[in-house]
């Protein structure tokens, strides 16, 4: 379903803030994989997921999405595979219009262009059924501008809005971060719904060391552009967050050596 092959990305070549964010990316996510990304600050998480949104493009290798090269294809072209949550529970939502008519505009993503409309009975119902789901007590507040609700509630409606176009792949930009533990609880729960459900592929950014080996079926870290484990199966069952925590402590490690130094370390993981 995703595929990248030698995927390299600096910013700012040659500047004195230049930085070398992808280094040869190879990575392979099967359909129906659903995959927590995690790594230290600065290793290069979100670019990758930048990299497979289209948000720039590659200065070599290759990205294919659902059997279609996308490595010069823009965001928008993308938009038909593939959908994102961001870790701002106020992005991805037009916060002056009702929660109704962000699930309409949602509806639509991706569809030929439709005149304004469509809110009629049957579908504020089917809108009434999607939030309620959520048990995020929206099912009374479809009138309600999404700027005056919560956080929790919000990001919980900007996942169903990500979803309800039928994506293909689901990017999740540690958009359980900023929640209070109970709306992160509920958020992760029904990512996972949502994911099953709907048989997407989904790569998921996390902090959280427990997210990182109860969700999903795959767990990749990333330290200095590179990918330096890809745990499955057994040997992810066998991880607890404890040693996850140890490998986060001997990244931090790496990240402090010298610069000659770490080159031939990405020697070993070329």
């Amino acid at each position: 379903m995703i595929r990248l092959v030698g995927v390299h990305k600096r910013f700012f070549p040659g500047d004195n803030s230049e930085v070398y964010a992808l280094r040869g990316i190879d990575l392979q996510v099967a359909e129906g994989d659903f995959v927590t990304l995690i790594g230290t600050n600065g290793s290069g998480k979100s670019t990758l997921l930048n990299a497979i949104a289209g948000s720039f493009f590659p200065d070599r290798g290759t990205i294919t999405v659902a059997g279609d090269d996308v490595t010069k294809r823009p965001d928008y072209w993308r938009a038909r595979y593939i959908a994102r949550v961001f870790q701002n529970p106020f992005s991805g939502t037009a916060p002056d219009l009702t929660v109704a008519e962000n699930l309409r505009l949602a509806e639509l993503r991706g569809k030929p262009r439709h005149p304004w409309g469509g809110l009629g009975r049957s579908s504020r119902a089917r809108y009434g059924d999607e939030v309620k789901r959520l048990e995020m007590q929206l099912e009374d507040r479809l009138d309600a501008t999404i700027g005056t609700l919560s956080g929790g509630q919000r990001q919980a409606l900007t996942l169903l809005m990500a979803v309800m176009a039928d994506p293909k792949v689901l990017l999740l930009d540690e958009h359980t971060a900023a929640l209070d533990p109970k709306s992160a609880a509920q958020v992760a729960k029904l990512t996972v719904a949502f994911v099953r459900e709907r048989k997407l592929t989904a790569v998921m950014v996390t902090h959280s060391m427990e997210q990182a080996l109860e969700l999903g079926n795959r767990t990749v870290m990333m330290v200095l552009g590179s990918i330096v484990e890809d745990l499955v199966e057994q040997e992810r069952r066998r991880l607890t967050p404890d040693d996850l925590v140890e490998k986060f402590a001997d990244l931090r490690k790496v990240e402090r050596l010298t610069p000659e130094l770490r080159e031939v370390l990405r020697a070993e993981y070329r």
